[in-house]
């Protein structure tokens, strides 16, 4: 049962972090167009997300109290579950310290200019594509129901972030340099994305979960064509920054969550 929450987790986090960034782009994008197109990108993250934590908060309740009381750092949340309170979705975003997060490294570096945003977006939504496409397959009904809903979504994050690349690259040749700089310094944390986990390898053999490792030549096939028309350069790096599915994180996630739970840590129970 804590591989399968882990698991979920995993997934919410990548989805609430990533959203949560392309959010901070939210009426400063280059141009009024974009500026909504990216702000219905962050909703949807958002929005698979919610979905996501639903499920979780659902597999955590149904672990005996007990063990639940030990699966997470953060005080504030082992004492709602000493309470004896049912978790509900917010408590999980909301309640959990950095430690007790899951996202991959990728999902919560900085947005940096125009060009790092899109480099970031494409890596996570060429990888979430085809990731997706597998899930709607889980024996697990929610997370394949969850997985469907979202592929029509992130069909058009890839195509979006593809586009972008396409534009930048073989723009000008200041936004060549700019979206070469941005894959040069982001593609060190791609690596990770197909770096299965312990919650992953379980319910990989439980049919429930996605061999995210054996995605990568497909991935690597997407990416080379995009990078060629784009007459982009693939970075000859080949060791990659790994960790936050262990949840090891840098900085930037510790800045995330000050902001995004702020509301909840000065105000505890607070609703709309």
């Amino acid at each position: 049962m804590l591989d399968h929450l882990f698991y979920t987790l995993q997934l919410a986090d990548n989805a609430l972090i990533l959203g949560h960034r392309l959010g901070e782009w939210c009426g400063h994008g280059p141009v009024l167009e974009q500026d909504i197109a990216l702000t219905n990108i962050s909703l949807d993250h958002i929005g698979q997300a919610r979905s996501l934590y639903q499920h979780a908060a659902h597999l955590t309740n149904e672990i005996p109290q007990e063990q639940r009381a030990k699966i997470f750092q953060s005080v504030t949340l082992n004492n709602k579950i000493n309470s004896g309170e049912l978790l509900q979705e917010d408590d999980l975003p909301y309640l959990r310290d950095a430690w007790d997060f899951r996202n991959a490294l990728l999902t919560e570096q900085p947005n940096g200019d125009w060009a790092y945003t899109v480099a970031r977006s494409f890596f996570y939504d060429v990888f979430y594509f085809l990731y997706y496409t597998k899930l709607k397959d889980s024996k697990d009904a929610q997370l394949a129901a969850i997985a469907e809903k979202s592929l029509k979504e992130v069909a058009y994050h890839q195509r979006w972030s593809s586009e972008w690349m396409i534009r930048l690259g073989d723009g000008t040749e200041e936004s060549k340099t700019r979206i070469q700089n941005a894959v040069n310094d982001y593609w060190q944390y791609s690596g990770e994305l197909f770096v299965m986990s312990d919650a992953e390898n379980a319910m990989l053999k439980k049919g429930i979960g996605v061999d995210a490792a054996a995605l990568k030549p497909e991935w690597d096939a997407k990416v080379e064509a995009i990078f060629k028309e784009a007459t982009l350069s693939i970075p000859e790096e080949k060791w990659m920054q790994k960790g936050g599915k262990q949840c090891r994180h840098s900085e930037h996630l510790g800045f995330i969550l000050a902001e995004l739970q702020y509301m909840q840590r000065a105000y505890p129970g607070m609703e709309w």
